[in-house]
């Protein structure tokens, strides 16, 4: 869909996108197209995304395996290796996904007190740290909304320390003034998708 192609050649020249469009569009596609291209190029990038609830996490994790299973038959053995990691996710696990998972899923309380107060036993994830994805940023407002953009700023700030700088793509419902939602939670400019060139 046009949008998708938009939000692709956004990525593309670095800038940041924030893709508004309606539900079932199609948003997840403008940031998996990417992510997943990046991945394959850059046998080191990974990716982190944050969602809002964990089952919105583990609904996008069963998508990516389902990608990962035909990547993998596709391009000899290549794989995204995709992992969440939340308060569910067993401790035994937890040291492989950290040393192994390539697209982290995540979500702002984890990252927060799971993650980033541990950044040194995450360095391997951090260091080659390409995008960073905010799923259904219309529900990060009010107060919440200002914890999140400081975990951000945390995420930011501990990524220079590896000498990353990844780039953000944010989806969201309508709401009246999203390229403002999204450039105060990422404090960096975001470029506007929303246009919806979905069928209806």
């Amino acid at each position: 869909y046009t949008h998708q192609a938009e939000a692709w050649a956004h990525v593309q020249a670095g800038r940041d996108p924030i893709v508004v469009t309606g539900t079932a569009s199609g948003k997840t596609l403008c940031y998996n197209l990417p992510t997943i291209d990046r991945l394959l190029c850059d046998p080191e990038a990974r990716a982190l995304y944050l969602f809002p609830t964990k089952a919105l996490a583990q609904d996008q994790l069963a998508v990516l395996k389902k990608l990962d299973a035909t990547l993998s038959e596709v391009h000899g053995g290549a794989s995204i290796s995709p992992a969440t990691y939340d308060g569910d996710t067993p401790s035994s696990h937890r040291p492989a996904i950290r040393g192994s998972a390539r697209v982290l899923l995540t979500n702002p309380d984890m990252l927060h007190l799971g993650i980033l107060p541990h950044h040194p036993s995450w360095d391997a994830f951090f260091r080659p740290l390409a995008f960073v994805i905010i799923d259904e940023a219309h529900t990060y407002r009010g107060v919440f909304g200002s914890h999140v953009a400081n975990v951000l700023r945390r995420l930011k700030r501990i990524a220079r320390f590896y000498r990353a700088s990844p780039q953000f793509m944010l989806t969201s419902a309508t709401i009246g003034n999203p390229g403002e939602l999204g450039e105060a939670l990422v404090e960096e400019p975001v470029s506007l998708v929303e246009r919806d060139g979905s069928p209806r």
